[in-house]
């Protein structure tokens, strides 16, 4: 009779644990979601407001084609991204342009006077600034995510489930460079 006590404790401990692990995982993962789901509304703001930041400059720069083209194609390549990593290129490439604009815009005294031009940058500087923000939220989710799944006893329980680790929100190093965009 102790023998079958002892054993359904064990069992017991086993199940419990399992549960509060499962759990832990769970709250990990729907961290990581809910991270990457407030940097896509970020993001969707600031491609929303692009259309509007290229008419304001359009007036005024006139010989700025192909920089429009350049955050217009950013723009694209955002929205087709399927994995993590096309969405950071995509971004990282949005945001490279914006400031290739942003720094053109120095050239053109009328443009900085406008005040929906004013309005636009200061949005959309707000907007990288809270992205970066995000990201940072996103990658530490990850991070404490893809440790517990490597550490005992939660690795056998994410073995069990099919837990896989996750991809970070990074830019691979060579695409760091610059927007290189002729004039």
């Amino acid at each position: 009779m102790i023998e079958l006590l002892i054993g359904g404790l064990i069992a017991l401990v086993v199940i419990v644990l399992f549960v509060i692990i499962y759990n832990s995982l769970v709250s990990l993962s729907r961290n990581i979601d809910r991270a990457f789901a407030n940097i896509d509304v970020l993001e969707k703001q600031r491609f929303d407001e692009i259309p509007n930041l290229i008419e304001a400059c359009k007036g005024y720069m006139r010989y700025e084609e192909k920089l429009f083209n350049e955050i217009t194609k950013a723009r694209t390549a955002w929205m087709e991204a399927k994995t993590i990593a096309e969405k950071a290129r995509a971004s990282d490439m949005i945001s490279r342009a914006l400031k290739t604009l942003f720094a053109t815009a120095e050239n053109y005294p009328d443009l900085k006077a406008v005040e929906t031009f004013k309005h636009l940058q200061m949005r959309i500087s707000g907007l990288e600034n809270e992205i970066a923000d995000r990201r940072e939220f996103y990658n530490d989710a990850v991070t404490t995510f893809n440790t517990r799944i490597a550490q005992i006893p939660y690795n056998i329980v994410a073995g069990m489930l099919g837990y896989k680790p996750k991809e970070l929100f990074q830019v691979p190093e060579k695409e760091k460079e610059p927007v290189k965009v002729e004039f």
